[in-house]
């Protein structure tokens, strides 16, 4: 009997023991999870700054593009507009003018609504006030008036082609330069240190989107203002030639081709 409770005693104490161990394992083991989540660093949050930095030198250009872009689409907006070419509100006073004959009240009228229709007509009545004239020669000097008149906001709008044809080669520059960098690294310090190899690929990749986020809304700018001016230009065109066709009417031109 006393043995058996000997025997029981060992077996007591050896299973207290073990488990006493087990848990100051289980302690060590949980302290040291602690200490490796506390110690992870946090993950850096990716913002516009970010990318832009991981851009490198190409990105400077880049954001010239883009302000340029927002400037002259807004530019683009002010000059291309229905009202600014064909002026509604000078009609009256122009017709009043060519109904009395009047290229002095047709000048004033010019003078008082600036804009590319009355810019043009501006001449009509100068040239009418020279002399007798003809209706040809007077729409040959508004078509020559007119090609010089409506080139100014053609050029602002070819300027946003432009934009959108070199903002992609830009990104795609940034992109040479930034493999050009890994492929120095590997060369350099081989695959040891792959953040290297991370920084300049991400170098080469955000370059590109850069430049195709710009072309992008660029080229669908030009196309928008470019049909926009060309409706506007056909309809200047076909009020000056309606006002041509009111001069003869009342004889402030002669119809014939020939000067009398």
């Amino acid at each position: 009997m006393k043995l058996l409770m000997n025997q029981l005693t060992k077996n007591l104490r050896t299973r207290s023991l073990a488990s006493i161990a087990f848990l100051a394992l289980a302690s060590c083991l949980s302290a040291q999870t602690e200490i490796v989540v506390e110690a992870a660093p946090a993950e850096e949050a990716i913002t516009l700054w970010t990318m832009f930095q991981q851009g490198g030198w190409a990105m400077y250009p880049l954001l010239m593009f883009s302000v340029a872009l927002v400037g002259l689409a807004a530019y683009c907006g002010l000059l291309i507009r229905e009202s600014r070419f064909t002026q509604p509100e000078a009609r009256d006073d122009l017709r009043v003018a060519i109904s009395n004959r009047d290229a002095d009240a047709g000048l004033a009228a010019c003078a008082a609504h600036e804009g590319y229709m009355t810019s043009i007509l501006e001449l009509g009545f100068q040239t009418v006030q020279e002399g007798h004239v003809t209706s040809s020669a007077v729409n040959e000097a508004l078509e020559e008036r007119a090609s010089k008149v409506l080139a100014k906001p053609l050029v602002f709008v070819q300027y946003l082609q432009v934009i959108a044809s070199v903002s992609p080669m830009m990104g795609l520059l940034g992109t040479v330069s930034g493999m050009v960098k890994a492929f120095r690294n590997i060369a350099s310090q081989g695959l040891g240190k792959p953040e290297l190899l991370a920084n300049n690929i991400s170098e080469a990749l955000v370059t590109t989107a850069s430049g195709l986020l710009i072309a992008i809304p660029a080229l669908m700018a030009y196309f928008y203002f470019k049909n926009k001016y060309m409706a506007a230009s056909s309809g200047i065109y076909e009020q000056i030639g309606s006002m041509t066709r009111l001069m003869a009417k009342h004889g402030m031109v002669d119809e014939s081709n020939k000067s009398a």
